[in-house]
C-alpha cells in the first residue's frame, strides 16, 4: 500500500545525488571537493588525500585509512558513527524525545511491521539520537556483536534533520524516510537501529543487503527477513551519502548510558554499558 507521495525535497535530493555522483574532469572536481572541505570544515587526517576522490559522493562516503581502536569488552556498546548526540535518556513507555520539548512515540517510528511484543520490550528502555552533520564521517558500524533479524524500509519525506528542523517539525523522524534494523546481542538482548534519511541524502546503503534501495520512487514499505546475518562490533554496516541521523532503542534494563546530550562522539567511543 502506498504511504506517501514524493515531495520537492525528495526530487531535490535525487537531483543532488546525481550531481554528487558525477565525475567531473579533475581540475573542476578538485575545486568542488576543496570548496566542500573548506565550507564544511571537514578534517581529512584519517582519510586519503583530497585529490583521490573522483566525485563529491566519494568524498562524502570516504573510508577510514585504518580501523579505530575501541573497547573490546563485550559489555561496551560503541558509537556507530561520528556524530552529535542530540538527545538520549529513558523512554516513558514508548515516548521519547526528538529534541528537548518535542516528543514522539517509538512504536510509531518503528511501524507495525515488527512484532508488537518485541516492541514492548523497549518500553521504558534507553534511547540515543546521533546526528551526522555534512562534515562528519558518513559510514556507520556495528555498536556491538549483533545479529540482524529484520530490516524494514519505510519510504517517506526528506526534511533536514539538523537542530533547526528538530526544533520546528513535530514527528520529523516519523515523517522522514528510514530503514529500521531489529537486532539481537549474543545473549538475545534486543535493540533497534533506525537510519533516518534527510534532505540531500541521496542514498542509505547497507553492506549486508544491496536490495535495500532508498530515495527511489517506490512508495511501499518493504520488509527483509534474515536468518544468519551476524556482524562483529566495529564492522562496517553501510553509509549515508550525506549527513543524517541514527536512533537507537535498547530494551528495558539492558544498558546504562555513559554519555550526555549535546556531546560529540566518534565511531568507536563507548556510549553505553550492557548490564550483567
Amino acid at each position: 500500500m502506498s504511504i506517501f507521495k514524493p515531495t520537492l525535497t525528495n526530487t531535490i535530493s535525487r537531483c543532488f545525488g546525481k550531481f554528487a555522483n558525477h565525475r567531473f574532469i579533475m581540475p573542476i572536481q578538485f575545486i568542488i571537493n576543496f570548496a566542500y572541505v573548506k565550507l564544511m570544515g571537514v578534517n581529512l587526517d584519517e582519510f586519503d588525500k583530497l585529490t583521490s576522490y573522483k566525485s563529491l559522493n566519494l568524498l562524502f562516503t570516504r573510508k577510514l585509512k585504518k580501523q579505530r581502536d575501541f573497547d573490546q569488552d563485550q559489555n561496551a556498546v560503541i558509537s556507530p558513527c561520528d556524530s552529535l548526540i542530540t538527545e538520549l535518556g529513558s523512554m516513558f513507555i514508548s515516548r521519547t524525545m526528538q529534541i528537548k520539548g518535542f516528543y514522539y512515540k517509538a512504536d510509531e517510528l518503528l511501524t507495525d511491521r515488527f512484532d508488537q511484543e518485541k516492541i514492548k520490550r523497549i518500553y521504558n528502555g534507553k534511547y540515543v539520537n546521533f546526528y551526522l552533520s555534512p562534515k562528519d564521517y558518513h559510514r556507520y558500524h556495528a555498536p556491538t556483536d549483533m545479529q540482524i533479524v529484520k530490516a524494514v524500509h519505510v519510504p517517506g519525506l526528506l526534511y533536514s534533520v539538523n537542530l533547526k528542523y528538530l526544533n520546528k517539525i513535530w514527528d520529523l523522524f516519523i515523517k522522514n524516510e528510514r530503514v529500521i534494523l531489529e537486532c539481537l546481542t549474543k545473549d538475545n538482548r534486543l535493540f533497534f537501529m533506525v537510519f533516518v534519511g534527510a534532505m540531500n541524502v541521496g542514498k542509505m546503503k547497507f553492506n549486508f543487503d544491496d536490495r535495500i534501495q532508498t530515495n527511489s520512487k517506490k512508495s511501499d514499505i518493504t520488509t527483509y527477513i534474515y536468518g544468519d546475518t551476524y556482524i562483529k562490533k566495529g564492522e562496517e554496516l553501510g553509509r549515508f551519502e550525506m549527513g543524517s541521523t541514527i536512533v537507537m532503542f535498547f530494551e528495558k534494563d539492558m544498558v546504562e548510558l555513559t554519555k550526555e546530550r549535546m556531546t560529540k562522539v566518534r565511531f568507536g567511543d563507548t556510549i553505553a554499558k550492557i548490564k550483567e
